[in-house]
């Protein structure tokens, strides 16, 4: 990958913890950083009048802020700033062709909003076609401002493998990729459906599924040999063992279909929990 990670940024306090995050990525990536401001699609609260001078106004000085904040912490960072009057939806469609990742705010947990309006981060998330990353405000697990470190025992990148195969390549290499770049362990989770038990035994049905994880892991971990790997085999609801073995994640890695067209979205159960309840940033990753 190596297009930039896009941030939509309003202002917000889960925007700015989003670009901090971002900016984060980019630096550890060597990526450039672009932060993206749609001025026509503010939220509802900012404290400005609602002529079109004003909304430009206000969202140049978000920009600068944050890209002063940004630049001082990250001194090497190679970022630009995007005031768009597209809605922010389609501006952030658009970047996500090029993109490498695409940055979104959450407004916390129990429901995922977008940067700017309730359904623009679930459009985004089930539509662009490259890995777009959920960062709530407050989130422990990232740094989100001067005097606000990330929390120390967030050491790990979980990413879950649903369907071992050629469908958890993109997901793996997302993972692995943010595993080496941090410098953090990965964490394979594989949920063994309730439904396996009633007709084989338990102990063998496990035991061919972490062989077959194994098997998808094994050519990610020839290509990172540095980032040390845990394979988490359990029995149950795949969002409550993903939820469970995420309580060290810095960023927990899930996938979604693509889909043929724009008309529709979809996100499955899985990244939909996940999304509302994973205490960490949530990255999905379209396969097909």
């Amino acid at each position: 990958m190596t297009g930039p990670v896009v941030v939509g940024l309003d202002g917000s306090p889960a925007s700015e913890t989003a670009a901090w995050w971002a900016a984060r990525e980019a630096s550890d990536r060597h990526l450039p950083l672009v932060l993206l401001h749609s001025w026509t699609t503010q939220p509802l609260d900012v404290p400005i009048a609602q002529e079109a001078h004003n909304k430009q106004r206000y969202g140049r000085e978000i920009l600068e802020r944050a890209s002063a904040e940004l630049l001082h912490r990250h001194g090497d960072l190679d970022l630009t700033t995007e005031l768009v009057s597209a809605p922010a939806a389609d501006a952030l469609l658009e970047r996500g062709e090029s993109a490498s990742m695409l940055v979104l705010g959450s407004r916390g947990h129990g429901s995922v909003a977008s940067f700017l309006l309730g359904t623009i981060s679930l459009h985004v998330l089930g539509l662009t076609p490259c890995p777009a990353v959920a960062v709530r405000a407050g989130d422990p697990a990232v740094e989100a401002g001067w005097g606000h470190p990330a929390a120390a025992d967030r050491d790990e990148v979980v990413v879950g493998v649903q369907e071992p195969g050629a469908a958890a390549g993109p997901l793996l290499e997302f993972a692995f990729t943010a595993a080496a770049a941090r410098g953090a362990r990965l964490r394979a989770v594989r949920a063994l459906p309730l439904t396996s038990l009633v007709t084989r035994r338990d102990d063998d049905f496990e035991a061919e599924e972490r062989v077959r994880l194994a098997e998808a892991l094994a050519p990610w971990r020839e290509k990172f040999p540095d980032v040390p790997v845990t394979k988490h085999v359990a029995t149950g609801p795949a969002t409550q063992v993903l939820l469970t073995a995420s309580a060290r994640g810095c960023l927990t890695v899930v996938g979604r279909r693509r889909h043929p067209s724009y008309v529709t979205w979809k996100l499955g159960p899985v990244a939909h929990a996940a999304l509302h309840h994973v205490p960490c940033p949530v990255a999905v990753v379209p396969h097909d």
